[in-house]
């Protein structure tokens, strides 16, 4: 009987542990912005809806669309992959927004209250640890 409980109790804390890990999008905040001298684009995420705003002053009002249920997901997983204390100390894989050769580029994340914000990098080219989370974003609104 000691054996079972033991057993019991070993997979109950290892459970609640894991579930303590994953971190929910859900109650995330995901802005994205991309700059230069005539181009603006901010891309906010938040509670499974999607707004952009291409007015730098921030006296434009977004429409925020819905975000699909499959992009949601993958939001999702991308997101659970990132180790959100090591998004200050990300380097960035090219420095063409040094001499106007790509926007610049900067992700930040608010989660539990608190703000975690990239170094700024090249819009198109983000660092590896946050690619896919970074290129999810973009593919989730169109270009006009």
């Amino acid at each position: 009987m000691k054996i079972m409980s033991l057993l019991f109790l070993t997979l109950f804390l290892a459970k609640g542990c894991d579930s303590e890990k994953k971190q929910d999008l859900a109650t995330a905040k995901i802005e994205y912005v991309a700059n230069t001298r005539g181009y603006y684009k901010k891309i906010t995420i938040q509670n499974q809806t999607v707004s952009i705003s291409k007015v730098r002053k921030g006296n434009e009002i977004p429409t925020p669309k819905k975000i699909s249920d499959k992009d949601w997901k993958e939001l999702i997983v991308y997101f659970q992959e990132i180790e959100l204390e090591e998004i200050p100390n990300l380097k960035a894989p090219t420095e063409k927004r040094f001499y106007d050769g790509a926007a610049i580029a900067n992700l930040k994340i608010n989660y539990k209250e608190k703000s975690y914000e990239s170094a700024s990098f090249d819009h198109g080219n983000p660092p590896v640890e946050i690619e896919k989370l970074v290129t999810k974003i973009n593919s989730l609104i169109k270009e006009e």
